[in-house]
């Protein structure tokens, strides 16, 4: 009598155990706004280094905003190591924001000219919008590759709805960043660019709530 065959070894079910490239809060937080709180700190204190700077070889009297832009430009640099090494890989955010702070920073080194990376902020936003408002006109969920692993719940209605909203913001971004540029000192203008958007963004992320719950469903 033949034997019965064994039935094929279902594949083992997903382990609660993090892998080791599991990242901590802590060093996602660092890629995060590491970059920014560097900007906002040499700049702050920039001219405590004028006379370090000066002996390595930059010309006296140069602005604390190019300073630290040169601060920003290698501190994200350093998020962009940091996140292959910690994390394994480089989200495509990080690597597009590391690539138009080297465009804008260079330019803003080069001229001696802060106009540069204070148009920076405008040009990503007004990008991220084209970007967003392109995947809902061709049916492409964009912000579902960047966001979908946050929220797996939220139905095609609601990404719909969240992407124009992050639409609206990031032109509002821009808008505000076009205004303020021409109006702030560099000082209040780094304040505004540091403090004033991250808290902005976060209310907004925070304002979407009432979104995130009405049209989440649940998984079997």
């Amino acid at each position: 009598m033949q034997m019965p065959t064994r039935p094929p070894a279902l594949p083992p079910e997903p382990t609660l155990v993090p892998s080791p490239l599991s990242p901590s809060s802590g060093v996602k937080l660092a890629i995060d706004y590491g970059p920014l709180l560097t900007f906002f700190g040499v700049n702050s204190f920039g001219d405590r280094l004028h006379p370090l700077l000066i002996r390595a070889g930059m010309a006296p009297g140069v602005k604390n905003i190019i300073v630290a832009t040169a601060a920003f430009m290698a501190a994200i640099i350093v998020a962009v190591v940091v996140s292959r090494w910690k994390l394994g890989r480089v989200s495509p955010m990080l690597w597009f924001t590391a690539a138009v702070v080297t465009v804008f920073g260079s330019a803003t080194l080069y001229f001696q000219d802060a106009s540069f990376i204070k148009i920076k902020m405008t040009v990503i936003y007004l990008l991220f919008a084209s970007v967003l408002l392109f995947g809902m006109a061709t049916g492409r969920p964009l912000l579902k590759t960047v966001l979908g692993e946050a929220f797996p719940e939220l139905d095609a209605h609601g990404w719909r709805k969240l992407t124009r909203n992050w639409i609206v913001f990031f032109i509002a971004l821009a808008a505000t960043n076009e205004v303020l540029r021409r109006q702030l000192t560099d000082d209040h203008y780094v304040a505004f660019k540091v403090w004033g958007v991250t808290a902005a963004t976060l209310l907004f992320a925070l304002a979407q709530t009432p979104i995130l719950t009405r049209h989440s469903v649940e998984r079997e």
